[in-house]
């Protein structure tokens, strides 16, 4: 009976440190983009992250805009973007202790190989927007308020067109949300404003036989990971406008002290660190290299 007794604690003693164990999974939350998920890194880096640390992530892929609010609300822990002004106004407005750069690529503007628009060759972008426009050829825009989103925005201010004002009512993660941006005037008959990611974007796009603008890493998962491949090709790329950095960034616990910043900046420090980089450096598809590490 004693013996009994005893094997009986020990097995308590057992389970108690199992439950102790599970009690203790440590998640950190992270809003992303939807770029960032569709090219396949976060599958390649976040085992190799909870392998070293223990640590799982729990990743919310949105729009960099609808990203950056989560972090502004305290719904997240970090996050990971790629808009810098607002990146930057994130942290100066104290939402985010600081932006740590991580990567870059580049937007690239594709389209059909028939290039009714003839921007093939092009790399100033603003240029090829407004030969687009002149066109009337039809023009995809994610319009959900993403880091691609407002790089477009950016690019059409400087393709010289006269540009309108518009707001619009989008839901993301559940949540309705009115965004205001701006469309080339008189452009009802050939600019599409879908509310959608950079997948369902390109998909949309070709389906059209339509221009639009993606990340070259997102554009490179549907050309050469995908079966059947995306119709549409690489027609305007190169120029220092089309620039797409990464950065991320931990949200301040001075603004929400319930966020785990220790398990941000652990992830921070994984993802900068030379095996991070390395890994971000080394992710090929079909032989493309999809971004390039930036931290120092």
């Amino acid at each position: 009976m004693k013996k009994m007794s005893v094997l009986v604690a020990a097995l308590c003693v057992v389970v108690g440190m199992q439950t102790a164990a599970f009690s203790e999974d440590k998640v950190l939350k992270m809003s992303t983009t939807t770029s960032t998920q569709s090219s396949g890194l976060l599958d390649l880096l976040l085992p190799e992250f909870k392998k070293d640390t223990g640590i799982d992530i729990k990743v919310i892929a949105k729009g960099t805009g609808a990203a950056i609010r989560d972090g502004e609300d305290g719904n997240v822990d970090v996050i990971f973007v790629h808009a810098r002004e607002r990146e930057d106004k994130f942290v100066a407005d104290g939402f985010g202790t600081k932006r740590y750069a991580v990567m870059h690529n580049d937007f690239v503007i594709i389209g059909p190989a028939a290039d009714p628009a003839g921007i093939k060759g092009l790399s100033d972008a603003g240029q090829a927007l407004a030969k687009i426009a002149a066109a009337k050829a039809t023009f995809v825009s994610r319009g959900d308020d993403s880091g691609t989103h407002t790089k477009e925005q950016d690019l059409w201010t400087k393709s010289g067109l006269d540009l309108l004002e518009m707001t619009q009512s989008i839901v993301k993660g559940g949540k309705k949300a009115d965004i205001t941006y701006k469309v080339p005037a008189d452009s009802d008959a050939w600019y599409r404003s879908i509310g959608q990611g950079m997948g369902k974007t390109i998909t949309f796009a070709e389906e059209k036989q339509a221009y639009t603008m993606s990340d070259r890493g997102t554009f490179i998962k549907f050309k050469y990971g995908k079966t059947p491949a995306v119709d549409l090709e690489v027609l305007t790329e190169g120029g220092d406008d089309l620039a797409n950095p990464y950065g991320i960034i931990p949200v301040n616990p001075a603004k929400h002290p319930h966020v785990q910043n220790d398990l941000a900046m652990q992830f921070v420090d994984w993802i900068i660190s030379e095996k991070g980089q390395k890994m971000i450096g080394d992710y090929r598809l079909e032989g493309q290299q999809l971004f390039f590490p930036d931290a120092k």
